[in-house]
């Protein structure tokens, strides 16, 4: 009995970080790597629980945006800028889908550790102080308004977040930032880019890690599911009016701490095993 609430304590604690993390600029990756390492929490044994909670934080996207969505997928026949935002968040896609397929073996062997993380939340919060003091007027707008090249550039950034720590929707919105690219429509296309991708990675992971799957963790994968979709909606419907008023200065200084804290805490206890 003690083992199944410590799982259940284990699967809130990771979907809520999960939730919380996923679409802001600090790598829900290495915030779980960081939480399971440094508290010893495990949900359900092997790694299809990440998968699950991942499906529930693109849930929440595909929820919000829903209206959006289903207004670009029927004006696709006939609409010009349907098509390109359409070919756009394609070509965006891409570049990690390839690079991230052929280095995940070396991903995992190499850099899914906490030191590894540490050091990504650091330099990355220095990169969006940087980025954010150097940023000019904005030139785009709106995401089904941004021209083909500028699509590719954004998923290239993206291959930014194939090290943990990294952070995804970080690369993304700072990169489309670099790019002239306003905040709220960089956060925005940034969720949009979030779909294919989380999906993408999570039914690859799932089919890899398909042996782990029992029907003794069904209820904890659900649970994790839900609480992962409830907290990343939440999220989700405040970040772009956050981020358009404030910038993105106060997750810059969060990840320096963050980091520069676990480094000398390494520093001190060592390094825990992932």
């Amino acid at each position: 009995m003690l083992d199944f609430l410590w799982r259940v304590f284990s699967a809130i604690i990771l979907a809520i970080v999960e939730g919380i993390t996923e679409f802001l600029p600090v790598s829900s990756t290495g915030h779980m790597i960081l939480v399971r390492s440094l508290l010893g929490l495990e949900a359900v044994h092997g790694n299809v629980f990440e998968v699950f909670i991942q499906f529930g934080a693109i849930l929440s996207v595909c929820v919000i945006y829903f209206e959006y969505l289903w207004k670009v997928t029927r004006a696709l026949p006939r609409n010009e800028n349907a098509q390109r935002f359409a070919l756009g968040l394609f070509i965006a896609f891409l570049p990690a889908a390839a690079i991230g397929v052929v280095s995940a073996p070396y991903i995992e062997a190499y850099l899914l550790n906490p030191y590894v993380v540490s050091v990504a939340l650091v330099v990355g919060g220095v990169a969006i102080i940087f980025i954010e003091r150097v940023v000019k007027i904005p030139q785009y707008y709106a995401v089904e308004d941004f021209p083909l090249p500028l699509y590719l550039k954004i998923g290239l950034c993206q291959c930014l977040a194939l090290i943990p720590g990294v952070s995804r929707s970080g690369a993304t919105i700072m990169g489309s930032l670099l790019m002239k690219v306003e905040r709220g429509a960089a956060a925005e296309f940034s969720f949009f880019l979030a779909i294919p991708t989380m999906l993408g990675a999570s039914v690859y992971s799932l089919y890899k890690h398909r042996s782990e799957l029992h029907v003794e963790d069904i209820a904890i994968l659900a649970l994790g599911f839900v609480v992962a979709f409830v907290s990343a909606y939440f999220v989700v419907k405040r970040f772009i009016t956050f981020v358009s008023k404030n910038g993105f200065g106060v997750f810059a200084w969060y990840r320096i701490f963050i980091g520069g804290f676990l480094l000398a805490w390494f520093a001190v206890k060592g390094t825990p095993a992932t």
